[in-house]
């Protein structure tokens, strides 16, 4: 009887769609080795995003294709992954301590953005992977509540400011530096520099991913964020109301217009659960996220209901991802994660830090 064939090995791991990348192992580079001992193999299998909600049912899968060839007695797989730096914007490099920046916007307030961005740092967590989160609206940060967080931030050297931690998530936010009840009246000129500073002043420990969560609109934020801020990805929220998709189309089109790609659109509120019968109906519309996405041809990343759990946990400082780990709720968001990641991974690797600047003087 024939020993068995590596390249047989290697066809039926190339019949695995992954369904967040939607492309095969092989192709996308992912089986880093494949060992045969006999009868038995070991395969080492190395995603670009963090999945540990899936990893135990693509274990299964592997480990049956493979136990189905001829001579094949026992089977190891083995799944980790590995989260490097995608390129960003012409012209700058991706930050120290922070591997990939995703923009999260909405064009229009009141769509549950903040609540989303928790919940989707939460949810990347879960799968895996380091996170932080900087609350960039600067005249209503909501961040410190949804984390139940307060106090100012230490400092260790006087000019740096360490992040507060919530639920293994690295915050920062303006709401840590004045009191709640006190309002912020700065000009454009002083938020983009109050911006700055907490993005850039704050120890942040080895990212792999930064969320920004955006305030409202295509103002002098975003104006910033995208000339000076290197971001790989951008997510647009939405309601599927025609309001809300109005704006959520302009936030589209400004990261379109200074090269931020879109990752893809997240619909909120999408159909409202009564919490006393489960009856489910479209209060603002229907298929308004999955309309905005065909029309720009970006994905629709998920659907999240208006379920009164998800406001009640956020406004308690304990969002749904945590609260209710094995909820409903908590598997959309940890689906958006492992989607937005997988898209994020399929950007080029950023090599910039593989070069030397060079600087030529006249002498």
């Amino acid at each position: 009887m024939a020993g068995i064939d590596r390249a047989g090995i290697e066809a039926q791991l190339k019949t695995y769609i992954d369904p967040y990348t939607e492309e095969d192992l092989v192709t996308s580079k992912s089986i880093k080795s494949i060992e045969i001992d006999g009868s038995s193999v070991s395969v080492k299998i190395v995603l670009g995003y963090p999945a540990a909600g899936i990893k135990e049912a693509m274990v299964g899968v592997l480990k049956e294709k493979i136990t189905a060839l001829p001579g094949v007695s026992s089977v190891f797989v083995d799944i980790d992954f590995k989260i490097i730096s995608h390129t960003v914007q012409k012209n700058l490099k991706p930050m120290p301590g922070v591997k990939n920046i995703i923009a999260v916007a909405s064009g229009k307030g009141g769509v549950g953005k903040s609540t989303t961005s928790v919940n989707l740092a939460l949810a990347l967590s879960t799968e895996g992977a380091r996170v932080g989160l900087l609350d960039a609206d600067i005249y209503g940060p909501s961040i410190p509540q949804m984390f139940g967080l307060s106090g100012k931030p230490d400092s260790r050297d006087g000019k740096s400011i360490e992040p507060k931690v919530a639920y293994g998530i690295q915050c920062m936010s303006v709401g840590f530096m004045v009191d709640e009840e006190t309002p912020l009246i700065l000009r454009g000129p002083m938020v983009v520099g109050a911006l700055q500073q907490l993005l850039n002043e704050t120890n942040w420990d080895n990212l792999d991913y930064l969320i920004i969560d955006l305030p409202p609109g295509t103002g002098d934020i975003q104006l910033t964020l995208s000339q000076q801020v290197p971001v790989s990805g951008a997510v647009i929220v939405t309601t599927p109301q025609d309001i809300a998709l109005l704006d959520a189309q302009k936030a589209l089109k400004m990261f379109e217009r200074v090269e931020i790609p879109v990752i893809g659109v997240i619909e909120n509120m999408s159909i409202h659960i009564c919490s006393e019968c489960g009856h489910e109906e479209s209060i603002f519309g229907k298929g308004g996220g999955a309309f905005m996405a065909e029309k720009y041809s970006v994905d629709l990343l998920g659907a999240l209901p208006l379920d009164i759990s998800i406001r009640e946990n956020a406004d308690s400082g304990n969002p749904s991802v945590s609260a209710d780990p094995d909820g409903r709720v908590a598997a959309i968001y940890r689906e958006i994660a492992r989607k937005v990641s997988a898209k994020l991974a399929l950007k080029s690797k950023d090599f910039s830090g593989l070069f030397p600047n060079i600087v030529i003087e006249n002498n």
